[in-house]
């Protein structure tokens, strides 16, 4: 009965997205496509956002204020091109034929005469929305009117493409709602911008003033970024795990373990950066910059940049650790090691180098290491470059430094060869194609148990810890029977030895059997659908053979 529902559950979660897609704005629109590929965010966006430091106090006169400023301080020429007008910039009444219309007196010119004027300055437009009735300001009655964009996605789409929109901000900012529900009506503005025919930055915050179901799955089929948590401050620690508001180092407790879901075109959002902003110190000023820079995390600069300081603008402005972020492997640094105060994360980097964080969480200097063999190196002589101080040092293998409270050493490292990225002890394997993880049914250890693709989770049974050669899960051994063929279910036995339980990860991402190396992991007739079988076929290299460690 429980596997009978977890199907039914499967088939109204999907048929919820199809018929609220097909019928939004009135009328059939296209139904949501299975993944999304709209060629943008190929590397983590940089940019600016107003909300940080203004909040609702916004008008075109401080946006444009603001983008002079990007371009005169050189943050342009880095990369820092998105200019995101946050809520409160519109008029809180829809037109007559239902059009979204900027607010008189804050932006008489209109928003096309701003997206213009950026465009001029050659930077990029952002704009935000909501998918219910309300904005955030709108639900917090800080701000007048109630014009979200539910019923109006294709409608809102339309319009942002005219104004000449580049990237949009869409946040749920309210309690009610499924997660089923959210991905819903997510996807509804999804394909509303697709629609659209213009390339447009699709970020999303599910989170706001609800459970917190950004961490819950990959949003990469949804979204090109998604948050992952509640809302930053400007503090080290604010003590919550996830929940209003967040501290640098809470954030950070819940971004790294979602690693895997990370790459071109869709990455994990912890939010915008307060450097600049007061309330840390310069040491953890820095940290917060190196670590969102590692985690191939967005770059939204979020403070007053007309009056910024010398020290906030050297942070802003550190090449190496920019080329870190915007390197286009598009991965998210994977933890190596964490005991608690000591915690090392390592970036695969498209040159063969690795970006490592050596990140102190305690409250006094101790030394962090680690070796070139933990973080995915190979040979006897390497290069160390500090991020922070453009000094080199070599080492036959041993990265280490002594690092402040709260503080973060960043060496990018060189020489030698690479192997796979470092692989957390306990993994999820994701399937590219459907963005969901192979998953063991219901929690049954039973020998011959079938596995499948389920939305990806914490829970045990999705959890693989690889031994040798073996994938384990909740004590058993992913398994293949011995006289399997192309289309046999893959499922869990007594860990026994045999080459039937050997596995080879291959390095165009399939994962390949010991006893028949030409068959591979594959979701069943490439199905994305929660329940897919998992079972072995001819290996092909397609998106359904290809698996992320997550």
């Amino acid at each position: 009965m429980r596997s009978a529902r977890r199907w039914l559950t499967a088939a109204l979660g999907i048929l919820a997205v199809t018929l609220t897609a097909s019928f939004a704005d009135g009328v059939i629109s296209p139904k949501p496509a299975q993944a999304l590929n709209n060629g943008v965010a190929r590397t983590p966006p940089m940019g600016w956002n107003t909300w940080n430091t203004f909040g609702c106090n916004i008008n075109e006169t401080l946006i444009r204020q603001m983008a002079d400023s990007i371009v005169n301080h050189g943050l342009r020429d880095l990369g820092y091109k998105y200019v995101v007008v946050d809520d409160c910039w519109f008029n809180p009444n829809r037109d007559a034929q239902g059009n979204l219309q900027a607010h008189p007196q804050r932006f008489p010119s209109g928003m096309k005469a701003l997206g213009d004027y950026l465009h001029s300055r050659g930077l990029l437009f952002g704009i935000y929305q909501a998918p219910l009735d309300r904005t955030c300001a709108q639900y917090f009655n800080s701000f007048p009117g109630a014009t979200g964009s539910l019923g109006h996605e294709y409608q809102d789409a339309r319009q942002f493409a005219a104004w000449g929109v580049d990237y949009l901000k869409y946040d749920w900012c309210s309690p009610t709602g499924t997660i089923n529900e959210q991905v819903a009506r997510f996807s509804i503005m999804r394909d509303a911008l697709a629609a659209a025919g213009r390339p447009i930055v699709y970020s999303i915050n599910s989170n706001s003033i609800h459970e917190k179901t950004g961490p819950q799955r990959n949003w990469s089929d949804v979204a090109n970024l998604w948050r992952t948590t509640e809302d930053i401050t400007n503090t080290w620690d604010s003590g919550q795990t996830n929940g209003y508001p967040m501290g640098i180092q809470n954030i950070v407790n819940v971004n790294v373990p979602l690693a895997g879901y990370a790459a071109p075109g869709g990455f994990n959002d912890p939010d915008m950066l307060e450097v600049g902003n007061g309330g840390m110190n310069d040491t953890e000023m820095r940290s917060h910059f190196a670590l969102w820079s590692i985690m191939a995390a967005p770059l939204m600069m979020g403070n007053d940049l007309r009056s910024a300081s010398a020290a906030t603008l050297d942070i802003l402005r550190n090449q190496h650790l920019v080329a870190i972020n915007q390197d286009t492997l598009g991965l998210q640094a994977v933890q190596v090691s964490h005991d608690g105060t000591r915690r090392v994360l390592a970036k695969r980097l498209a040159n063969g180098d690795v970006a490592v964080a050596l990140f102190n969480q305690g409250n006094s200097t101790t030394t962090v290491s680690t070796t070139a063999a933990a973080i995915g190196k190979t040979g006897s002589s390497f290069t160390l470059l500090n991020a922070w101080t453009n000094g080199t040092s070599t080492t036959t293998g041993t990265i280490s430094a002594s690092v402040p409270a709260h503080g973060t050493v960043v060496y990018r490292v060189s020489g030698g060869g690479t192997t796979d990225p470092p692989v957390p002890s306990t993994f999820r394997l994701r399937s590219e194609s459907s963005g969901r993880c192979l998953d063991l049914d219901n929690s049954n250890t039973a020998n011959g148990t079938g596995t499948l693709i389920w939305d990806c989770h914490s829970n045990p049974n999705q959890q693989i810890s690889q031994q040798g050669q073996t994938l384990r899960i909740l004590g058993k051994c992913l398994d293949v029977p011995t006289n399997a063929t192309n289309g046999t279910r893959v499922q869990v036995w007594d860990c026994n030895g045999g080459t039937n339980q050997q596995w080879t990860f291959n390095g165009n991402g399939t994962v390949s059997n010991g006893r028949f190396p030409s068959l591979c992991l594959d979701v069943n007739n490439a199905g994305t659908a929660n329940g897919t079988a998992v079972i072995l076929w001819s290996c092909h290299g397609n998106a359904n053979q290809r698996w992320a460690r997550a």
